[in-house]
Parts: structure tokens; sequence; C-alpha cells
């Protein structure tokens, strides 16, 4: 789960990490008040969506006098922003943040992320923060730094001293960093985030550590854990298809491709995807049903694909083991006649109740075609949406 800065800066708040004053706004009138609070006297007005790169895209501007504010705002507010994260399409503005200006003097990067090979917290940093962060991982690899925490221990002073020392920092400004790493890790800790990202860290003038703009991402196995952070989630930057199949249990992620993939259990679905692709097709979604599938679900599965323009055709790949061939079989022959299925539809099964399910799929009088193996599947189904 994602959530937009201004949320972000929210969480920093609490755990001590400084951050610039700041209001969100959802019209124009309500960011000429929030600079009215502010006080300026210069402002930058962000553009509020769940993607980087916003101020090459045009959504980050600073603003000079309250009729600045205003202009910009009417500018931004509503524009399809398009950045190097969001796609050719872009993404709407909904929401604004109107922050006071900053005295920059240099612009560091800091990071948290979860390692899963070493099973430990990689803290990434750089003295190149900013836009081009990018850039500078692929160009200069060697300005970013990675220190391991063991989550046992924690972050050390010591490893918060060698980082503040790789990007830089001299004097004060190292003390001050030992204290805002301490408290970005233990953030990151106690929210059960994936990635806690602030580009840039920002040195002013006096040597004063500042976080311009954050980003989080969460673990969404824990957020039962975080109802005030569930509280976030705006659904509007969200794809629809995926917050459909949320509701029903169901795990979709939209690709790229134009044939649809029902499967029960992750592991199953990523090996479907791969032999789809082994044979020239292209996953069109990764959709888990999950062990306990109903009729009625399987039925939303096949609505959802089936939203998706670009579906030409449809493989159900299903291993019967807590989940049954025959409720599969059910199911399937369900959502074909909800949905009118007008596109091929290829079904393999092994498992519990395999021959039932089988026998339930070939009496349907339903233009189904039957496969034995993944291999076998997979040719049918590329050769069906050819």
């Amino acid at each position: 789960m994602k959530i937009h800065e201004y949320q972000a800066k929210e969480i920093l708040r609490q755990f001590g990490v400084p951050v610039p004053r700041g209001h969100a706004a959802f019209t124009v009138q309500e960011a000429v008040e929030a600079a009215q609070k502010l006080g300026g006297p210069v402002w930058v007005v962000k553009a509020q969506i769940h993607a980087g790169g916003r101020g090459k895209g045009g959504g980050v501007k600073l603003g000079r006098s309250l009729e600045d504010v205003k202009k910009l705002s009417e500018e931004i507010l509503g524009m399809q922003l398009i950045t190097h994260q969001t796609g050719p399409e872009g993404q709407k503005v909904r929401r604004l943040y109107i922050e006071d200006g900053a005295d920059i003097k240099k612009e560091l990067y800091v990071s948290l992320v979860t390692d899963r090979g070493t099973q430990k917290v990689a803290f990434i940093a750089s003295s190149e923060g900013g836009m081009d962060i990018e850039e500078v991982a692929h160009s200069t690899p060697e300005k970013i730094i990675t220190e391991m925490i063991d989550p046992l221990t924690g972050l050390t002073a010591d490893q918060s001293k060698k980082i503040a020392a790789a990007i830089g920092l001299t004097g004060a400004s190292v003390d001050q960093a030992v204290d805002l790493f301490a408290k970005l890790y233990k953030c990151y800790m106690d929210t059960d985030a994936s990635l806690v990202e602030i580009n840039p860290l920002n040195c002013d003038s006096k040597g004063n550590l500042i976080a311009l703009d954050a980003k989080f991402n969460f673990d969404a196995n824990a957020l039962f854990r975080h109802p005030e952070i569930v509280a976030y989630r705006d659904l509007d930057e969200e794809d629809p298809a995926e917050v459909e199949a949320s509701k029903f249990d169901l795990a979709y992620i939209s690709l790229d491709g134009n044939i649809g993939c029902l499967v029960n259990g992750a592991g199953l679905a990523m090996a479907t995807m791969d032999t789809i692709k082994l044979f020239g097709g292209e996953p069109a979604n990764f959709l888990d049903v999950g062990g306990g599938a109903t009729a009625e679900k399987v039925t939303e599965a096949f609505k959802i694909m089936l939203k998706n323009p670009e579906v030409k055709g449809i493989l159900v790949n299903i291993f019967g083991g807590i989940m049954k061939c025959d409720t599969i079989a059910e199911g399937v022959i369900t959502a074909c006649k909800a949905v009118n299925l007008s596109v091929p539809l290829v079904v393999r099964m092994k498992g519990t109740n395999e021959e039932l399910g089988k026998k339930m799929l070939a009496d349907s009088g339903l233009p189904i075609i039957a496969a034995d193996s993944m291999a076998e599947a997979a040719t049918k189904i590329v050769a069906a949406v050819a």
C-alpha cells in the first residue's frame, strides 16, 4: 500500500523527523487558504499522486505570491500528470500540498528498504539526492552507499555516523543525522513499512537537516495492525480492477498482455504466467483465487478479467488440493453463463475430484477447451488468441 507525500510527512512528524510546514488542499480555494496560513513569502505547490518524478512532470512549482499560488493550483489541480512512474497515460491530480519554501543548500538521499536476500534492512544513502537520483544510480553507482542493519540489533550510532560521513555531512550536521536516522529507522519498523524514502533530504545553509519529500510503501500483510494507516488509502490512485478484486478477497494484478489467467495459489499463478510466456504468449494479469474459491468468487474473477478490453482469451489452471476441481468447474460454468463468455477459454485441472470436474465441464455444452498439462494449456490458449 502507498500513501501521498503529505500523509507520509504526517507520519514522519509523529516520529520527530523534521519536515516543512504544509497543508493539503483539494480545491484552489483551499490551496490559497493554506498559503495564507503558512504566511510565505515563498510557497511550494505540489501535486499529490502515488508516483515519483512529479517535479520533472510539471507537478511541483514555486509560488512567490498568493496570486502565484492560485494560478499554479489552477494549473496543477485536475491535470493529467505524466512521470516516468505513471506510464504514458499519466495520473489525474486530485490533491495538492502547499508547503513552506526551503533554504536548499545540498540535496541528499536516504531510504530504508527490506532486503529479503539478507533478511536485513538496507539503509541506502547518497550525497546526490534530488530529481536525478535514478540517473545517479545508473551512471555513478559508487555515489550510492548501502549499510545493512540487523533487525535484532537495530541501527547503531556508529552506522549512522558512517552513513553521514559517506554522504558528506560534517560538524553538527552529523549529530543531527544520527538522531534523524534513528527516528527514521524506528518509524520504518513501527509502521511495518517496506520502503521509506526521503528524496531530497535537505541540508540548509546553517547545516540543518529537513525532509523535503517523503515516500512510504507498507507491507499489506501487516495493515491489520495499523488501521490509522489504512485510513490513508486513496482508491483513486489504485487500479480499479485491483480494488474490485480486493473486495472479493482475490489477489489480482493487472499486466500488459492479452491472456487472462485464473489460478489457485500464488506459486502456481507465477508458474502459469511463465509457461504462457515460454510458449509465446503474454499474460494479462496475475489472479490467485486462493484455496477457498466459491462459484461467486470465480464469477467475479471472470468479470474483473473481462473488463480489460485487451483480454482475448482466458486460461484457468487449477490444482485441486483444498480447492476441489468440481467446485472450480461449477464456478467456471456459472461464470461463463453469467458473463456470456465470448473469448476462448482453456481449462486445465489436476487433483481432488479431477474427473468429476472435467465431466462437468464436458457436459456443460460450453465451448471450453480442455488441457491435461500446463504446456498443453499454454499452447492451446496462445494458439486460440493468435
